[in-house]
């Protein structure tokens, strides 16, 4: 018998041998020392944060999840998991962020297509390190069997699902930090207790990986559930808070705008009505304010919101089309306010 046969066949009979006496065979931990240590691992795989990384079928105590209002990435599918390490819980902090321990992670990848069809683009990764959050984006390769570190980023030419060809940017890790930075501090920005289903957080209470249901848990509407009967104000509010408020809130990249565009904000000179820009400009297109009450097509959020121009389009970073979805929804929010 040549030797590979060899071992498969002693490997085929240890494998029967745990089967006949009751052994669960445990696939690999999630790599720990990965996330929580100084280094900057080269491949995903070596995190080991899933069992078929193609198929992205998360390993033991990585975590699934959706949002209730998603961030929107030129018509991406997102991909989002946690991964908590042992014994280890999230904290409520009322409707706001979960709190992650040392050593949890975010993962979310980036995919375009369906089925058999469906393209890995990206990974990004937060890890939780005792200095901080770190961000890391990687790359999938054409063949769909790994995903390398691109600290520079990268151009892919890819199809939307609305069928237009772009661009498609996967960020370097400065621009990382630019979305997700606050008062200097790279934290996450998508897990928020108002923007998480009640059904999932009650799923992570009874596994003991969460301290508490919060109040104000899923007050953020289900973006998939809006139709043209549907109150258009807190679906606008909401996609405001997910795509835009990262940067545009006190300590965020966008700050010195004056633009507060948080879920919570209740000012409505905040959050831009009847607000002029603090530096006119070409982003502007000539109107005066980003919110004009009952005139959409007279107000720089919408404008901007509505271009794909670098120097204009809003957000700058994440998109290189227009959400038409998302347009529709602020435009009607803007057209129904009162003068």
């Amino acid at each position: 018998m040549r030797p590979a046969r060899a071992l498969l066949a002693a490997a085929v009979l240890a494998l029967g041998g745990a089967m006949a006496h009751g052994t669960v065979l445990e696939p690999p931990p999630v790599n720990d020392t990965a996330i929580a240590g100084a280094a900057f691992p080269k491949t995903l795989s070596e995190f080991g944060f899933f069992q078929d990384g193609r198929a992205q079928d998360p390993a033991a105590r990585v975590h699934a999840y959706a949002l209730n209002t998603p961030l929107w990435s030129d018509g991406a599918e997102k991909l989002r998991f946690i991964y908590l390490p042992e014994g280890a819980r999230l904290t409520a902090d009322g409707e706001g962020l979960l709190q992650f321990p040392v050593g949890a992670a975010i993962i979310k990848t980036f995919a375009f297509g369906e089925g058999a069809e469906r393209r890995l683009i990206e990974t990004r990764v937060l890890l939780h390190r005792a200095e901080g959050w770190v961000a890391l984006p990687y790359r999938w390769n054409a063949e769909q069997t790994e995903a390398t570190l691109a600290l520079a980023g990268g151009r892919i030419d890819l199809t939307t699902p609305a069928g237009e060809a772009i661009s498609y940017a996967i960020p370097n890790k400065n621009q990382c930090k630019t979305c997700h930075s606050k008062d200097g501090a790279v934290i996450p920005i998508g897990p928020k207790a108002r923007n998480l289903s009640v059904k999932w957080m009650g799923e992570m209470l009874k596994a003991g990986r969460l301290d508490r249901l919060p109040p104000g848990a899923a007050t953020m509407p289900v973006w998939a559930g809006y139709t043209d009967q549907s109150p258009a104000e807190p679906f606008a509010r909401a996609y405001l808070d997910v795509n835009c408020a990262h940067c545009h809130q006190p300590g965020g990249g966008a700050s010195n705008s004056g633009l507060d565009l948080r879920w919570e904000q209740s000012d409505p000179h905040a959050i831009g009505i009847m607000k002029r820009p603090v530096a006119a400009g070409r982003g502007a297109g000539g109107h005066d304010f980003s919110v004009l009450p009952g005139q959409p097509d007279a107000s720089i959020l919408l404008y901007r919101m509505d271009s794909a121009e670098p120097g204009i389009a809003m957000p700058e970073l994440g998109k290189a089309s227009v959400d038409k979805d998302g347009v529709a929804v602020v435009r009607r929010w803007i057209a129904e306010m009162q003068r």
